[in-house]
C-alpha cells in the first residue's frame, strides 16, 4: 500500500495536449504529485503498464462520457488484471470544451479554418452561426496537428482546440464553448495502490460473476437491500471467456471500510462465482 508522496510516474491515454492529459495535469494538482508522465496508446497499456510498476506508479483512465456512454475497455482492463492490488482511487468529472484558437487576438478578421472532421461537426452550429459564410475550411487529422497547421498560413487562420494546446502553442483563445453540445463531460478515474481514507461522500466499485440459474442475481441485491447498502448503478459485460456469461459492475455509495459494506460484502462472497474489489474513492 503507498500513498501519493510515493508515486514517481503517472500514465495517461495520448496524444499529448489532449483531455486525458488535462486530467492528468488535475489529478497532480489534486494529490500534489510533482512526478514524471507517461502517454500511452491504449487504455490497456496503461493498466498493464501500471500494474507493472504498482509502487510507485498511478495511471489515469476514461470511463464514462455523457455522449458516448461507457468506456467498457478501463473497466474490463481493470478487472482482467493479474494484479489484485490495483484499485480505484479517485475519480474527476471533466468538461469537454473546444475552443477557436490563433495566432491573432482579432475573431473578426478569421477567413480559414484548421480542423479534424469530428470537430467540425461537433462545433457546426458556431461555425454556421458565427464565422463568415465563405470560410475556407481546411481538414487535419487531429486537434494538435491542426494548432501545428496554423504556422503554414497567414494569421487569418484559426483551429479548433483545447485549452492545452493553446497554452502548448501559444495561441490565442478567440472564443470559448463553441461546441455544440454545452453538456458534454468525460468522467476520469485514477489507478493504482493507495489506500483511500473514508470521506463521507464515498462511492465502492465492485464486480462478480454468479451462477446463470433463475434468481442468481436477486439473491445478491437481497444481501445489499437487508445490510441497507445503497447501489447506484449496476451494468454487465460479457466475462470474454464464454459465451452467455457475464460479469455485472456495481457503484455502491459508501467507503469498503463502512462495517454495513463489509458485511455485505462477506455474505457474497459465497453467492458468487467472481467477486472483486475495485476501489473505494470520494465520489466526483
Amino acid at each position: 500500500m503507498n500513498n501519493f508522496e510515493m508515486i514517481k510516474n503517472i500514465a495517461y491515454l495520448e496524444p499529448v495536449n489532449s483531455f486525458s492529459e488535462m486530467a492528468k495535469d488535475e489529478y497532480c494538482r489534486m494529490y500534489n504529485m510533482n512526478c514524471y508522465a507517461t502517454p500511452l496508446g491504449t487504455i490497456k497499456q496503461i493498466v498493464e503498464y501500471v500494474a507493472r510498476n504498482i509502487a510507485d506508479t498511478v495511471g489515469v483512465l476514461p470511463v464514462e462520457n455523457t455522449i458516448d456512454g461507457s468506456i467498457r475497455e478501463s473497466i474490463d482492463s481493470i478487472i482482467l488484471s493479474n494484479n489484485q492490488n490495483l484499485k480505484i482511487i479517485s475519480e474527476i468529472i471533466m468538461p469537454v470544451e473546444y475552443c477557436l484558437l490563433s495566432k491573432t487576438t482579432e475573431f473578426y478578421s478569421i477567413t480559414g479554418l484548421v480542423a479534424p472532421p469530428r470537430l467540425l461537426g461537433k462545433c457546426g452550429e458556431f461555425i454556421n452561426n458565427e464565422m463568415p459564410r465563405n470560410l475556407n475550411i481546411i481538414e487535419s487529422p487531429s486537434m494538435l496537428e491542426a494548432a501545428h497547421e496554423l504556422n503554414n498560413h497567414n494569421l487569418t487562420y484559426a483551429s479548433i482546440g483545447n485549452r492545452k494546446i493553446a497554452q502548448a502553442c501559444m495561441l490565442n483563445i478567440l472564443k470559448e464553448n463553441i461546441h455544440d453540445d454545452k453538456y458534454n463531460q468525460t468522467r476520469y478515474i485514477l489507478i493504482g495502490d493507495i489506500k483511500t481514507e473514508p470521506t463521507g461522500k464515498d462511492k465502492t466499485t465492485i464486480a462478480f460473476r454468479t451462477n446463470n440459474t433463475p434468481g442468481a442475481l436477486l439473491e445478491i441485491l437481497k444481501v445489499f437491500l437487508e445490510n441497507n447498502v445503497n447501489m447506484n448503478h449496476i451494468s454487465s459485460y460479457p466475462s470474454k471467456t464464454k459465451m452467455d456469461e457475464y460479469i455485472f459492475v456495481v457503484n455502491i455509495d459508501g467507503h469498503i471500510a463502512n462495517t454495513q459494506l463489509q458485511k455485505a460484502m462477506d455474505e457474497i462472497a459465497p453467492k458468487t462465482l467472481f467477486l472483486r474489489y475495485l476501489g473505494s474513492y470520494r465520489a466526483a
